[in-house]
Order: C-alpha cells, then structure tokens, then sequence
C-alpha cells in the first residue's frame, strides 16, 4: 500500500540480510548487534523528511540531522568508533550472509533442543520465532527459577525472561559465540534429564 512501513531493528540489524526498500523507515540501537548504548543508526526515505511537527525535539527531528549529516550536536565518538569495529569485523568475515547463516545455525540448534525436551516449551510459534531472541519455560515458574539459578552457576548469566512474561530468554546476538550456545544446549538437556516430567523420567 501508500503506508510507508516503519520498523524498529534494534534486536535484528546485521543478524540477517533485510530489503531497506521495504521499509519507509529503520530504526536500531546499536546496544544489541552493533556497539555500545548510545548510538542509533536511522534509515529514512527522503520523501519522509521534512514532515516533523513543530514541537519534536531537534534531536529526533531527521531532516535536521539530515542537513548537518549527522553533526548537529557532538557525535557519541567512541560509540561510532566501535561501531566502526564491528562492520570491519563483520566485512572481513563474510558480512551479513555469513552471520545470517551462523544465527540460523545458533537458533536452529536451540529450538530444536527445546523442542524435543518434555520439560521445556517455546511459546513461540516456529514461523515468528526470533534468530536473537529464544523464549522457552518449562510451566513452573518455581523451576523456572531452579533454572536460571543453576544455569548461573554454569557460568550461564542473564536468563531470566521479561518480568511479565516469566520463563527464560536466551540473548544470542551476534556476539553470542557457537561454544556459547552448544554449552547451554548441554544444560539444558541435564536439566532435563535430571527433573521431574524431564525426558527420561
């Protein structure tokens, strides 16, 4: 249609080839796959700027920054300066295709290993599912917490899911290694192995 799509990629920029011309607008932390908080990358049509009502802020005020490429106000200069890190990195190691196919290979690895336990579930159906993102809970927030504390002792930190939604989340951006990933998959089949309802009870 005529409605331009507006999509904010902070979880996914760089994790996966995407069609910018698909999108009226792009917007993405860098905190998540590109660098430190603090810096965002913004994609605009052109045709877009110009349109800010009078009352947006200077900074959120594109066509401004548009103007100044950038430089209205002094630049987060370490933020960019990692930034920067991260594309050579990412350019000298197959650039965005080659991630993409490691991330599917990440989260492939997991969800089937959540998939195929008895004690856990992804609450995600598999066409939504994120590459950066897995969501999984065994359906007992008390053993939920059993979990993540052991997994802690592991070494494996910061699991806990959203405070709403409960369960766990496992953050595997791109900086997420494989080893990173195939030690989780281990605990979490001992875990299952281990537990009441688990796979070999």
């Amino acid at each position: 249609g005529d409605i331009p799509l507006v999509c904010d990629l902070s979880s996914g920029i760089l994790s996966e080839e995407i069609d910018v011309n698909r999108f009226g607008l792009i917007w993405a932390g860098a905190q998540k796959n590109i660098g430190p908080a603090g810096l965002v990358i913004v994609i605009i049509r052109k045709d877009l700027l110009g349109f800010a009502p009078p009352e947006t802020p200077t900074m959120l005020n594109y066509q401004i920054m548009a103007d100044h490429a950038s430089l209205y106000n002094t630049p987060p200069t370490y933020a960019i300066y990692i930034a920067g890190l991260t594309f050579h990195f990412l350019k000298e190691n197959g650039g965005v295709p080659a991630m993409e196919a490691l991330n599917r290979k990440k989260a492939g690895m997991l969800y089937q290993c959540i998939d195929s336990s008895k004690l856990f579930t992804a609450p995600v159906a598999p066409r939504d599912r994120s590459l950066m993102s897995v969501v999984f809970k065994t359906g007992d927030p008390a053993l939920d917490k059993v979990f993540v504390e052991q997994a802690r002792e592991r070494g494996l930190v910061n699991l806990a899911g959203h405070r709403i939604a409960g369960g766990m989340r496992a953050s595997i951006y791109n900086a997420m290694p494989l080893a990173g990933v195939e030690a989780l998959i281990r605990f979490i089949e001992e875990f299952d192995k281990t537990q009441p309802g688990g796979t070999h009870v």
